[in-house]
């Protein structure tokens, strides 16, 4: 499994539910995307980036096809006007419930 972490820093902090809500229309885009969370800044408790990305895919092809759709190359366009900064994590993940 491949843990796929996403964080941005807006320009306009003011922007985050709007981000958030632009992010949560690519959930259950493709096959294999197991988890898909985003979460927004909530003032008093610490934060360095305004937006964050926790997602889950099966395998490496199920985050290329996510990553390859037409409708997150759309969404990524337009997100990215809003952007400061976009720091990005992939990792491998060990299923635990095997």
């Amino acid at each position: 499994m491949i843990e796929h972490i996403v964080m941005w820093r807006l320009k306009n902090a003011a922007d985050a539910p709007r981000f958030k809500a632009l992010l949560d229309s690519c959930r259950d885009l493709v096959p294999g995307m197991l988890r898909f969370d985003v979460g927004i800044r909530r003032e008093g408790l610490e934060a360095n980036v305004d937006v964050v990305l926790v997602s889950r895919f099966a395998d490496a092809a199920a985050l290329d096809a996510y990553q390859h759709h037409p409708h997150h190359k759309a969404v990524g366009a337009e997100l990215g006007a809003m952007r400061q900064d976009r720091h990005v994590l992939d990792f491998d993940v060990q299923d635990t419930t095997r």
